[in-house]
């Protein structure tokens, strides 16, 4: 039986769902421990499963239209609202606040991952100590004498580390690296996920900090805490870091501190192969696969070992093709772990045990 770390939530995410902008919420539709989803507020699909609209497979998580007709619809009053919503530059709706404050009102928690932090609004931090109830910025730093700097402890770690780096954001990375975790525990391995993102920690990753949130200074040591805490305490056979952004998205150029301070064994490279500009940059050419392959050979000294598929853009019987394609070009096994699981990575994955 899963675990819940926290209790039953809303995802609120209107104009989002179905769009790279609903990252979040996404995230949350298909898995989490921290919450048990009672459904997700997007007008654009009310009344349909979120399952379904998403993955085309029908998980039993309705979409309502508002927060009003959640209430009027659940036969429980959830404990939280949280905010799955993930748009460029992390930045709040100015309609979203009224949903928020309904919530506090109706005596639920809230939490959030954007950069706009709602512990800043004094009228919602007023409501929600009149309600009793609390409000989570996932994003907000810790104080600094709460972060680590690096130490080469990373060293220690005698476990195979595995990062899924991606070439541009918004690929899906976070689900890969869901997906191949459990496949490895399914396969009788311990595997233990890293989280870089807001998102992976409201899945419920217990070994995760914020990467594009943390002051610089201190994202390495974050990396390497997060790392060597899950060895210590788990004792793992694989340990899995989730990539940020890619190294030559123009505004995310996740990875470089991925490489350098979780010193994975090896790399798994997701991949859009529709994709051809970077993501909400127009005229921003997507390197090629080799190119970025290349870079993360080059700054790491790691292999390259995979790329995993995301099949946006395409019909469910091109992708068979387009797979053989990359490894034609690439001289790498390419699966598409989104749309037929990760059995054939995690056979590739035990080799290298």
């Amino acid at each position: 039986m899963k675990r819940i770390i926290d209790g039953k939530a809303l995802v609120y995410c209107q104009g989002a769902f179905n769009t790279p902008n609903g990252k979040t919420a996404h995230g949350l539709v298909r898995f989490t421990e921290r919450y048990e989803i009672l459904g997700v507020l997007d007008s654009n699909y009310a009344g349909q499963d979120a399952g379904h609209v998403l993955d085309g497979r029908p998980n039993g998580i309705p979409i309502f239209r508002d927060l009003q007709e959640a209430i009027a619809n659940l036969d429980v009053t959830p404990e939280y609202l949280v905010v799955g919503l993930a748009p460029d530059g992390g930045r709040l709706p100015v309609e979203a606040k009224g949903s928020i404050k309904l919530a506090l009102e109706q005596g639920m928690n809230v939490d959030s991952g954007l950069h706009d932090f709602l512990t800043n609004d004094a009228e919602l931090v007023a409501l929600a100590k009149e309600k009793n109830v609390t409000i989570r910025d996932i994003r907000k730093t810790p104080d600094r004498d709460k972060l680590h700097f690096f130490t080469g402890d990373i060293e220690k770690v005698d476990c195979l580390k595995l990062a899924i780096l991606g070439t541009d954001s918004a690929l899906g990375k976070r689900t890969t690296a869901w997906i191949l975790v459990h496949a490895l525990r399914e396969a009788g391995k311990k595997a233990e996920m890293i989280g870089t993102g807001q998102t992976a920690w409201m899945q419920g990753a217990k070994y995760s900090m914020v990467m594009d949130s943390c002051i610089n200074d201190f994202v390495s040591g974050e990396i390497e805490y997060a790392v060597v805490s899950a060895w210590k305490n788990e004792h793992p056979d694989v340990i899995v870091i989730e990539g940020q952004g890619s190294l030559m998205n123009p505004a995310y150029p996740g990875g470089f501190e991925i490489l350098a301070a979780g010193r994975p064994d090896y790399v798994i490279l997701q991949h859009a192969p529709k994709r051809l500009e970077y993501d909400g940059f127009p005229g921003y050419r997507l390197h090629s696969l080799e190119e970025q392959i290349n870079a993360i050979q080059v700054i790491s000294g790691r292999e390259v070992i995979a790329i995993t598929v995301n099949h946006e853009g395409m019909e469910k019987n091109e992708i068979p093709e387009v797979c053989k394609r990359i490894t034609l070009e690439t001289k790498l096994p390419a699966f598409d772990v989104l749309e037929y699981g990760a059995k054939e990575l995690v056979d590739l994955v035990r080799g290298k045990l």
